[in-house]
């Protein structure tokens, strides 16, 4: 027998070669397949792209749909995620921090919303073109699941996936998981897929490529602010590390006014973020400028020239009580206690070792070697060899 004998699976189609791939693998495996395209955004008071890809992706998901002569709808979820989604980018980036949609949408759309829709249509799992591994283990007699990286080292996603509860991995498959990017491809040509040749979308999920300045601009007005440069010899960096004062050796450096020199102006301190180099119209230096600090509230940006600069580097970080998840709920640590992981702070960076350390008010992340462009409202995940274990939010 099959596996999927029996079993009703509804395929997120984005209208890309690894859902479609993906919708044909369960279909092989035996699952009855529902097709559902996700219709994220058609809010004209905020435009989020001169394009409107989603339209084409979503006759695209059509089209493979009748190929593999599957049942096919679309969803709009369009309010959904500007509540959950884009209304949280545009308070993140007000606040001087540096939110991950995609991260965010997995969460709250796909394994939330969309999941949900799914089992009102008697779906027994959903299923998505990620680029990631579904495992299990039995914990005192329970069935615990895990999310593994997938096995293509250039496409693993399971950063991205970071932030799902173990009754969201219990509902998913991740069927590409096991295969590399190439093999994929190739499984859509060979069976004559009309996404095969498709280019991978850079944008996010299910809407398409943002140009970040317009979309912030919308909603949070130009104001014209300092920019500092501080140079590398500033007595603030230390990348020293004290067990005893945790706080102090993983927050953002306390960068001030009077901690360099003035050398430009920019249009508001919310459109920049830790180690940006682009758009930043800084010339007539020896080395590049990055970004090494913002204060949204001072309307101010720092700035050191220089990918060596020591402002660009960290130690480690911390996430609050509130902004701290466990996939493994049954690893998570107790006031006092510390374990060794691999961890990232960005999607594909290679994992680092580090030491968690739980506190009362939180989780701290010490590197073993100083991190660069730690950003805060970015997500931080640990893994154990290939699994992910847990994530949170930066402070």
């Amino acid at each position: 027998m099959s596996l999927g004998t029996g079993k009703r699976v509804v395929v997120g189609l984005s209208g890309g070669v690894d859902s479609s791939v993906t919708a044909y693998l369960l279909q092989q495996e035996g699952y009855e397949v529902i097709g559902m395209f996700m219709k994220n955004w058609h809010d004209d008071s905020v435009t989020i792209s001169k394009e409107c890809p989603w339209l084409d992706d979503s006759n695209d998901a059509m089209i493979i749909a009748q190929q593999l002569n599957i049942p096919f709808q679309a969803i709009d979820l369009s309010t959904e995620y500007k509540t959950r989604i884009v209304d949280y980018m545009f308070a993140e980036y007000e606040r001087g921090r540096t939110p991950n949609p995609d991260v965010l949408c997995n969460r709250e759309i796909k394994f939330d919303i969309f999941l949900n829709a799914a089992m009102k249509l008697g779906a027994d799992y959903v299923a998505t073109g990620h680029y990631a591994r579904k495992g299990s283990t039995v914990v005192n007699g329970k069935t615990v699941y895990q999310l593994l990286a997938g096995k293509d080292n250039n496409k693993d996603q399971s950063y991205f996936l970071c932030q799902l509860k173990q009754s969201q991995l219990a509902k998913a498959l991740f069927p590409i998981g096991e295969l590399t990017k190439p093999e994929v491809r190739a499984i859509a040509k060979e069976i004559g897929l009309a996404t095969a040749e498709k280019k991978d979308s850079q944008g996010l999920c299910f809407i398409g490529k943002v140009h970040l300045p317009d979309f912030l601009q919308q909603q949070l007005k130009p104001k014209q602010g300092k920019v500092i440069e501080v140079p590398a010899q500033a007595e603030v960096f230390n990348l020293g590390f004290d067990l005893n004062d945790l706080a102090s050796s993983t927050k953002a450096y306390p960068l001030s006014a009077d901690a360099g020199r003035v050398v430009g102006e920019h249009k508001g301190a919310h459109y920049y973020t830790i180690g940006q180099r682009k758009g930043l119209n800084m010339g007539g230096h020896e080395k590049p400028l990055f970004v090494i600090g913002t204060n949204t509230q001072e309307n101010v940006i720092y700035m050191g020239m220089g990918e060596d600069h020591p402002g660009l580097y960290r130690k480690g970080l911390f996430i609050p009580n509130e902004d701290e998840h466990w996939i493994r709920e049954d690893m998570v640590l107790s006031s006092g206690e510390s374990a060794n992981y691999l961890a990232r702070i960005r999607y594909r960076q290679k994992l680092e070792p580090c030491t968690l350390y739980k506190k009362e008010e939180g989780l701290y992340i010490v590197f073993e070697n100083a991190q660069r462009s730690i950003t805060p409202g970015q997500f931080a995940a640990w893994y154990k060899d290939e699994e992910l274990i847990g994530s949170g939010v930066i402070n």
